[in-house]
């Protein structure tokens, strides 16, 4: 592989799912703490953190619920060590738990449909805010004004997306100071007219508090989860990169700005009518300052999309689409784009925002306990040489391309979710049962943990290719 692939900053990445050398590696693991506090400074926790509080929990415990759902994030850090040991991208690396057949028909859901519902919900958040900014200024209320301010935001973030990695890194280290003074000022507002007594008119006990702390967790840590590609920020780090390192920052610089900003907005809440967010906190800023609050929501969207749109790309590759990376971003901004469309002009935004994060993890929640139960049993052995293999018969063909363990984990997993997911759009027979308990993240995760593990090590599938061909061990810690 040549060097050429490997753009800097300010030039367009050509290299797909293709092996990054370790001549080509350089980087610290504290980089990532930027790369993922940028998405995370974020207008849509404002919005998730009130409706908390709208739901009828208290403050006290709509931050409990914060601190304790953002804690999901250690898994995506622990995923993102994958990166440095196989030098690919996540969605070649799941070949080793779902099969190189298997893992194809997994990134059709997982890579390509949540990954442009993604898009198109962060996109909605820029949306709403730059369409209610141009109706200050007095342009038209119109069907096509909205349409175009949402074709701008996709714009500049696909732009972003074909830029890559190297591009990702500088900007996200600027992005995360900008947004982080913008919603510190923002902060300092909510603060001043924020209820620190706060009480719910009508205090939830018994079932219902159950059910509101379940449901908030859920909303919480569908964030986190959503983040199995954290690998691919990784992938350039050099292949001894401390796994601590890696996953603690990863986890940190998404965490921090998760947990702060999530519950400004739940304080914002008790001050407030959150239930129409932007409104809500455009009412409390000085007019000079909302244009500076609108820009930072739209740069927000474009750094947490960016990185989504960038993975989805290299989603759509490791299918076997034959396309080079930056069509393949084209490919998912496009069907991104078209569902915002949809979301900003037929739907209400902030019961779009709670359904959509709900459900999601039905899916979400079990691939990222299958993923994270496979690196336990290959102790972080992953190489790309033998993972861009395949060929029938290779390291990871399995039986028939598939490997049952991971495809049977997932499923099993995602329907012992949707048993227990309670949202206004479903809610299934268990949570039903136990009046509303919203149990999907421990109960699909838990069961596609145990069935993967267990299969794997009933058929004997994991363990075979740990070995490394060339003697190397790619967990051993070098400073951070």
């Amino acid at each position: 592989m040549t060097t050429q692939q490997t753009a800097r900053a300010g030039q367009p990445e050509t290299r797909g799912i293709d092996l990054v050398t370790d001549q080509e590696r350089s980087g610290r693991p504290r980089q990532l703490f930027a790369v993922w506090a940028a998405p995370n400074v974020s207008y849509l926790s404002f919005a998730i953190g009130a409706s908390l509080i709208l739901t009828g929990l208290s403050l006290a415990q709509a931050i409990g619920v914060i601190l304790t759902g953002n804690l999901l994030w250690i898994r995506t850090g622990i995923l993102a060590a994958r990166g440095p040991a196989a030098g690919t991208s996540g969605s070649v690396i799941s070949r080793a738990f779902y099969g190189v057949l298997g893992n194809k028909c997994v990134l059709v859901v997982t890579g390509w449909l949540i990954a442009s519902a993604y898009l198109a919900l962060n996109w909605s958040a820029a949306s709403v805010a730059g369409i209610g900014l141009a109706r200050q200024w007095g342009l038209p209320d119109s069907s096509p004004l909205d349409a175009l301010v949402i074709c701008l935001i996709a714009a500049v973030t696909l732009l972003v997306a074909i830029y890559g990695h190297a591009t990702i890194v500088r900007l996200y280290a600027a992005l995360s100071v900008l947004l982080t003074v913008v919603f510190v000022v923002v902060t300092g507002y909510v603060l001043a007219s924020a209820d620190w007594t706060h009480t719910t008119a009508a205090p939830l006990h018994g079932t219902s508090l159950v059910a509101a702390l379940s449901g908030g967790f859920t909303l919480i840590g569908s964030t986190a989860l959503s983040y199995n590609n954290s690998p691919d920020l990784a992938r350039y780090l050099p292949r001894g990169s401390s796994v601590a390192a890696v996953a603690g920052w990863t986890a940190f610089g998404a965490y921090l700005p998760g947990v702060v900003f999530t519950s400004v907005g739940a304080l914002a809440a008790t001050g407030l009518d959150m239930s129409d967010p932007q409104a809500a906190l455009e009412s409390v800023l000085p007019a000079w300052f909302v244009p500076f609050f609108v820009l930072a929501v739209v740069f927000n969207a474009v750094a947490n999309n960016g990185m989504t749109a960038y993975s989805a790309g290299l989603s759509i590759q490791s299918v076997g689409v034959k396309l080079a990376r930056i069509p393949a971003v084209l490919v998912i901004g496009t069907l991104g784009t078209a569902m915002t469309l949809y979301a900003i002009l037929v739907f209400d935004f902030l019961t779009s925002v709670n359904t959509m994060l709900q459900l999601v993890v039905v899916i979400t929640g079990p691939a990222m306990a299958v993923a994270v139960t496979d690196l336990a049993l290959r102790r972080n052995r992953y190489h790309g040489e033998q993972l861009l293999q395949q060929q029938r018969g290779g390291p990871f063909w399995y039986r028939g391309g598939v490997h049952w363990p991971g495809i049977l984990a997932l499923v099993t997993g995602g329907l012992a979710s949707l048993m227990w997911a309670s949202t206004t759009f479903w809610t299934g027979p268990a949570a039903t049962a136990a009046a509303g308990t919203d149990l999907a993240i421990p109960a699909g995760m838990g069961v596609a943990a145990l069935v993967y593990w267990g299969l794997a090590r009933i058929l004997r599938t994991v363990g075979s290719t740990d070995h490394d061909p060339e003697g190397r061990t790619p967990c051993t810690p070098i400073s951070s």
